[in-house]
Parts: C-alpha cells; structure tokens; sequence
C-alpha cells in the first residue's frame, strides 16, 4: 500500500474530481476554436512534410557519360536533294569528319516535307573518278542535245535514255564533255539510233533549261541520269525509278557501262543468260536518283565536349553546285543533345521539379526559311550555349539520380555568304553544371511538429480560458460589490 501511495506521487497528469469541475459556455467555445486551429495547423504541416524542397547548386562538370556527347536530330530540307546532302563534324581540336552516314538516315521529301518513298540510301563514296584524258575535237558532238519541248518525247522512244545534265561554267562538266562525247559516238556507231534503237545518249545544259533540271531534281554539276522506257510514269507513292550514275568518267568505263545497260534488251533468249552478269558490272555505279528535291535528315552524331559545329551542306568530290541557287531553309523537328529522355521520367521528374526540360529540346517545331528576301547564297547558323543539368534524389538516405539532361539557349541568324551556302549548328558546352538536390523531411520531424500544434493549441487555449475565467470572475464580483 505504501509503495502504491509513493507511486501515484511522481503523476504529473492529476486529475480534479469531475464534481469539482465546470464547464462554461466560454470554454466550450474556445475549446472548439482550439479544435479547428489543430485540424487546419496539422493539414499545413502534412502538405508541408508531403511537398518536396530542392535546392539548386552549380558546380563543376563532373559528367559520367565521359568525354563525349550525343547529338540527335531531325531536320528536314524542302530544297536540298539527297543525293548531296551531307552531315559533317568539327571541333576547335581539329576533329574533322565529313559525310558522315553510319548513324544517319535520309528519306526524299516533296516541298510540303512529306516523304515521297523508303530511305534514301547513298551506296558507298567514291574518294576518286576517274576522268579520260581525250581532248574535246571542235564538231565532234556524239550527243544529242535536249530541250524541255522535246525531252519527253525522246524518253519515250528509247528503251535506255542516257542524260547528262550540265553546266558550261562547271569544272566537273568540261572535265567530262569529252569523254561522254567521244562515249556517245562509239554508242551511236555500234547501236545505230535508227536501226537499233535501243539507247541513246543526250546532254542538257541547264544554264539554258533550268525548269527541266529542276523538274528532275538536278543540284550538282554534272549529273547523269538512266532513264528506262516508261519509267517517266509515276508508282502509287509518286516517285520516279531512273536512275544515277556515279562511276569513273572515262570513254571506256562510259562505253562499257552504256554496253552494260543495253544487254538486257536483247533477243530473249539471251537475256536472262546476260541479266545477272550486268546487274554485277554495274551495280556499283549507279543508284537510284532522288525521288524529290528535298530531304529529311535524321540520326545523331557523337562529338566531344569542346565547342564545335554540325554543318549540313551540298557535298561531292566531282560535282559543281551554283551557289545562288543553292537553298538550305530547314524546318527542326526534334535537335536535342545527351541521351533521349523517356517521356515517362521526364514526367515524374516535372512532378519535383515543374521548371525543369523546358530547354531541353528548344529548336523543335521551328522554321528557319529563305523566302530569296534576304537573297541569295544564304548561310542559316544556330549559336547553341548547352549546360548540362543533373537531379538527384535523397529518399532513404541512399543517393538516387534520377535524371540528366542537357539544356540550351539557341539564337539564330540567316546571313549572306560569298562561300557554299550551309546550315550550321554552332555548339558551345559549359564548363558547370546545374545540380538540382532533393530534400526530403525525416518522419521524426513530422511527428515532433505535430506534437508541438497539438500541445501548443492546447496550452495556449488553457491560458486563454484561463484569463476568460478569471476576467468574468472578476465582473461578477464587481458587479455585487456595487449592489451592496
């Protein structure tokens, strides 16, 4: 019983006898005055504990994805032709890469950018032609010379029309004449227009007929073009299936070429014993020409972290381009840099940090067109300043990245130039980094806060009832002083 009695001494929670006790109608309003306040009080800090606080930090570069850096892009060019284009890489290290096609695709499109059939595939680069040495004879003109009034009439009445688009101011051009004009003479010697009929070779200089080289899609200097009987008529998607011819210039490989194509137009019984043979001579000098004369670009390239351009131009080591006609106006689907970020994380990352990706993929949906108001011989540059930013997460007290992306500013310019027209995306990285940190509020915090509403409303509603009472108490008492 003693030790009961000592027990009960150390209560600090005594309570007063309910008989003792008095409820008022001050303090049942007061008490639900207190109520409220803990409800509202407890829901701020629950959405305080709930909402996530980051902290921003800029530091140096410490990137783990090395020394390197991706660059993805689909760009589309309503006036460049495939058949030219090319992506090329540079850095202030001297990196120099021309031409690159292992990480890039081309599709021909029309002027309103829509495809016009499958890929465009380049075939493999020829780092030399060769180019005869004949001397071109005054007068000796194997080649029939074409016009627009007459081209489709010649298409039609040749099985094999052999074309060669050219320009009298081009060096490649003059290079070629006499080789395809003394080729033209030995074609017509051993297959007689009028008696044999099955192939013929012919020129267009098209300083002369520009709607017809624009009609067949002519951007380099010289071109030649395969065209097969018929093949003037357009397919189901609307392109032409003639073809281009990319191999050696001299006499000989231009005669046997020529012998090449007209094989298979023999007696029949021959032709199937000569179809396979010539498929196999001459497989590596020609492709498909461009469907259209335009193209869509897309694929990336890998650069290193130092300032640098991406260039897409007209290329070739044995064509000529006219400059004033030469149009690189673009429309930017998607330029981004750093690896893709799914659309799903970037959409749990905006949950924290709703800023964030805004600048990730600036240039997209843009275009960047020469209407000819600015001129001609027009360079489109992008000057690209691209910082790389980084968030990570704290949650249980273990480092988690969750996302790295690279963001850019971009300003562009469309200026005269006395060089090759380009399209020139200038890049720039920073030496820093934006860090953005994650920082979640421990449990235990929660809990001591909460605790600390509850017990402060409580004891402040006490001193509060505490005073109403007394104050009361106090009027009464004044009150009956007066009445006696």
């Amino acid at each position: 019983m003693v030790s009961t009695n000592k027990l009960k001494s150390v209560d600090f929670y005594r309570k007063i006898p309910r008989d003792l006790t008095e409820a008022s109608l001050s303090g049942a309003g007061l008490s639900i005055v207190a109520a409220l306040a803990m409800v509202f009080l407890f829901g701020m800090e629950l959405n305080n504990y709930l909402t996530v606080n980051t902290s921003t930090s800029v530091i140096v570069d410490n990137s783990s994805d090395g020394e390197f850096l991706r660059i993805d892009f689909n760009l589309s060019f309503p006036s460049l032709s495939c058949e030219f284009a090319s992506v090329d890489v540079s850095d202030v290290l001297g990196t120099n890469r021309l031409n690159i096609t292992k990480t890039i695709h081309k599709f021909s499109i029309d002027h309103d950018l829509k495809p016009t059939g499958s890929e465009f595939h380049s075939g493999p680069v020829l780092h030399h032609i060769n180019h005869g040495d004949e001397v071109h004879e005054e007068g000796s003109e194997g080649s029939v010379s074409l016009k627009a009034h007459n081209f489709d009439q010649y298409s039609h009445q040749y099985p094999i029309l052999v074309v060669n688009f050219y320009a009298p101011w081009c060096y490649w051009s003059n290079r070629l004449k006499p080789s395809w004009e003394k080729a033209a003479k030995i074609i017509r010697e051993r297959y007689d227009p009028e008696i044999d009929g099955r192939i013929l070779l012919a020129k267009v200089d098209c300083t002369e007929e520009g709607d017809l080289c624009r009609r067949n899609h002519i951007q380099g200097y010289p071109s030649i073009r395969i065209f097969r009987k018929g093949s003037d008529l357009r397919d189901d998607h609307g392109h032409h299936d003639h073809e281009s011819y990319y191999g050696d210039r001299d006499t000989d490989s231009l005669v046997k070429t020529m012998e090449g194509l007209v094989a298979p137009i023999a007696m029949e019984s021959q032709r199937h014993a000569l179809e396979h043979k010539t498929e196999n001579a001459t497989e590596h000098v020609k492709r498909p020409a461009p469907s259209a004369g335009g193209c869509r670009i897309e694929g990336y390239v890998r650069v290193k972290k130092v300032p640098g351009n991406l260039v897409i131009s007209a290329r070739s080591g044995a064509h000529s381009f006219d400059s004033a006609q030469m149009n690189l106006s673009h429309v930017i689907s998607h330029f981004s840099f750093g690896m893709k970020v799914l659309p799903r994380v970037m959409s749990d990352v905006k949950r924290l940090i709703p800023h964030i990706g805004r600048s990730h993929d600036k240039l997209n949906g843009r275009s960047f067109i020469n209407h000819r108001d600015v001129g001609a011989n027009v360079t489109i540059e992008h000057y690209l300043q691209v910082v790389k930013t980084e968030v990570v997460t704290r949650r249980y007290s273990a480092e988690h990245k969750l996302i790295e992306e690279y963001e850019y500013t971009a300003h562009s310019s469309l200026a005269q130039t006395v060089y090759m027209p380009t399209a020139k995306f200038h890049f720039e990285l920073s030496p820093m980094q934006v860090l953005i940190t994650e920082n979640p509020k421990s449990f235990s915090h929660f809990i001591t806060n909460v605790c600390a509403i509850i017990g402060g409303v409580f004891t402040v509603a006490g001193i509060l009832d505490s005073i109403l009472h007394n104050t009361f108490r106090m009027m009464k008492k004044v009150e009956l002083g007066k009445n006696f």
